[in-house]
């Protein structure tokens, strides 16, 4: 089997400010950026944020924390076992993954390990700030897509949104027993905003069909679509295939992901506005909560399902 081979490609970089500055013709270029990200990559990195930066390095240092003091004994009770449990951990070493994962419902409710107790503090602000850039740029999207500011928020009922933390250590590469980290996926949601404790590891599947190594500054939030946006917009903005290598880094990589999500009992199908005679309806409808069981019982395990709901070839 032939590799395709990995490039290396600046992403584009959105000034979360300057998509609400006063200046219209600074806000206007931004808007312009943030259209050509979403709809042309599906990702990019967000800077100018206001999400300070110990808040994000607070997050990441807690959940280090957590990886590294709490035994195994006490992780295990975060094992898989009810269906609609709201904290999971678990712990994979093979050739198809390397990594410990936590996984844990965020909002509504902040669901969080009690220890150690610096990290249900650090990880709950650092999930409030970003919530509340995940609102902005569901505003910014709605507006570039021709909308009212609120059209995103509402649809998705974002207020009540089901958002999941998902955070991963990945081991370095010579205590790994394989190449893989996290294996190819897309992932459900309204967004994904990523942060890590160092550069490298991610790649990603362009809609142009090429896998690039993704840089993260530091302090730096990646924002990747998900597919509730994509079936949203009847495929006018798409979420994107991605995967973690541990095989390119010598330290161990700590990455925080919060699935921005519709509430849960949402009900989410193409918008009327995205279907024509040039677009067709490309994706049938369905709650949140029975897209996120379509493939896992575990509702906080938030698999994806886009393939299943397509009714037109991508």
């Amino acid at each position: 089997m032939v590799q395709m081979a990995v490039i290396d490609e600046e992403i584009p970089a959105i000034d979360y400010f300057s998509l609400f500055s006063g200046d219209p013709v600074q806000r206007s270029k931004a808007l312009d950026c943030l259209s050509t990200a979403c709809e042309h990559y599906g990702f990019f990195n967000l800077v100018n944020h206001g999400v300070p930066d110990g808040v994000i390095e607070g997050a990441l240092s807690g959940i280090a924390d957590f990886f590294e003091q709490t035994s195994v004994e006490e992780k295990s009770k975060y094992k898989k076992g009810d269906p609609k449990a709201r904290i999971l951990w678990d712990a994979r070493s093979h050739s198809g993954e390397n990594r410990e994962h936590l996984k844990l419902l965020a909002r509504p409710t902040f669901h969080c390990p009690p220890n150690p107790p610096s990290f249900r503090e650090a990880l709950g602000e650092y999930e409030r700030r970003v919530h509340e850039v995940s609102l902005g740029l569901g505003r910014a999207m709605s507006l570039i897509l021709g909308q009212e500011e609120s059209y995103i928020e509402n649809a998705f009922n974002l207020e009540s949104g089901f958002n999941v933390a998902a955070m991963n250590r990945y081991p370095p590469n010579f205590q790994s027993k394989g190449t893989m980290g996290l294996a190819e996926h897309t992932d459900p949601g309204f967004i994904i905003s990523l942060v890590q404790n160092m550069d490298g590891g991610l790649q990603i599947l362009t809609h142009q069909g090429q896998w690039i190594n993704v840089h993260i500054p530091p302090n730096t939030i990646l924002i990747q679509l998900g597919d509730q946006l994509e079936l949203l917009t009847n495929g006018k903005y798409k979420s994107h295939i991605h995967r973690v290598l541990v095989d390119t880094y010598k330290v161990e990589r700590i990455s925080i992901g919060i699935l921005h999500g519709p509430s849960i009992d949402e009900f989410v199908a193409p918008g009327p506005e995205f279907i024509n005679g040039n677009h067709p309806l490309a994706y049938r409808g369905i709650t949140y909560s029975n897209a996120l069981e379509a493939n896992d019982r575990y509702e906080i395990e938030v698999q994806s399902c886009i393939d299943q709901l397509r009714i037109l070839p991508i």
